[in-house]
């Protein structure tokens, strides 16, 4: 069952860019350990906010990501870009449209 974590992200001031650009390099360790998808985008009408789209092979294997070194590496370098404010909510997908 595909597991989906789906989420805000806000940022400092002016910092917007800046975490799409570190979210958005590429990393064959997450499509290693289960990553399906990991798309990372912007609203205009919301400046200060990234959101993020992941689907995984399953909540465990989203769980064990964060124990990777380049990710805990990675979420260290993001923190001094957000302000805090985090929103988000996750689900087991139940189907598509666009697949059996």
């Amino acid at each position: 069952m595909t597991f989906a974590n789906v989420g805000t992200l806000g940022t400092l001031p002016g910092k917007r860019d800046e975490l799409v650009a570190h979210l958005t390099r590429r990393s064959p360790a997450l499509s290693e350990i289960g990553c399906l998808a990991y798309e990372v985008g912007t609203d205009p009408a919301e400046p200060d906010t990234v959101f993020v789209v992941e689907l995984w092979t399953s909540e465990d294997a989203h769980r064990a990501s964060l124990q990777l070194p380049e990710v805990q590496e990675s979420i260290a370098a993001a923190r001094p870009l957000l302000s805090g404010e985090f929103g988000g909510f996750r689900f087991e997908v139940a189907g598509s449209p666009l697949r059996d």
